[in-house]
């Protein structure tokens, strides 16, 4: 009889084990597929652009901003929703429910304040710009050919003002 329990109690905690596992490897899984996707879509880009031909960087540069947004923006509504499938889960612990609503949280809290970010530096002129936020750092990739001290401090006082980082924790990334 314990015998029987054991074995019981052992096949529900596989059972709980396996969905957790199934949407790690899914996680995992898309992260791949989205990477691979951006570098083919990047590839295709890159071999449209005829040699010599400087009237369509403009172009390829657009793309590259659009397709990084779209990629953001995939990758993180997947992430919350498997942060939705762990709060929502009967098999989830109370710890494992805090720390996923924690995780949401932040997200939708860097998912703000990049956006804000983002538009108060297009607002100072500059034609795009993608923010991305981590604990440790924020990384801005300008679409600028010479960006200029000025213009970097200019972005600088933005995110010091908006954010509760530091010049040091700072990248500012130009391209072209």
């Amino acid at each position: 009889m314990k015998l029987n329990n054991k074995l019981s109690k052992f096949g529900q905690t596989l059972k709980a084990n396996r969905k957790k596992i199934i949407v790690v490897c899914s996680m995992v899984a898309l992260l791949v597929a989205t990477g691979c996707l951006n570098y083919f879509l990047n590839a295709k880009t890159d071999n449209s652009t005829p040699v010599g031909d400087t009237n369509q960087q403009p172009e390829a540069t657009t793309t590259f901003f659009a397709t990084y947004r779209t990629d953001r923006e995939s990758t993180r509504a997947q992430e919350i929703a498997y942060l939705d499938e762990i709060i929502a889960s009967a098999t989830s612990t109370e710890s494992a429910i805090a720390d996923a609503e924690s995780q949401k949280l932040n997200i939708t809290s860097s998912m703000e304040k990049e956006l804000v970010v983002e538009g108060l530096i297009k607002a100072k002129g500059f034609k795009d710009c993608i923010v991305t936020m981590s604990t440790e750092n924020v990384n801005i990739v300008v679409m600028d050919e010479d960006l200029t001290l000025e213009d970097a401090a200019q972005i600088l006082n933005i995110v010091e003002t908006e954010t509760t980082f530091t010049a040091p924790q700072v990248v500012i990334i130009p391209y072209v």
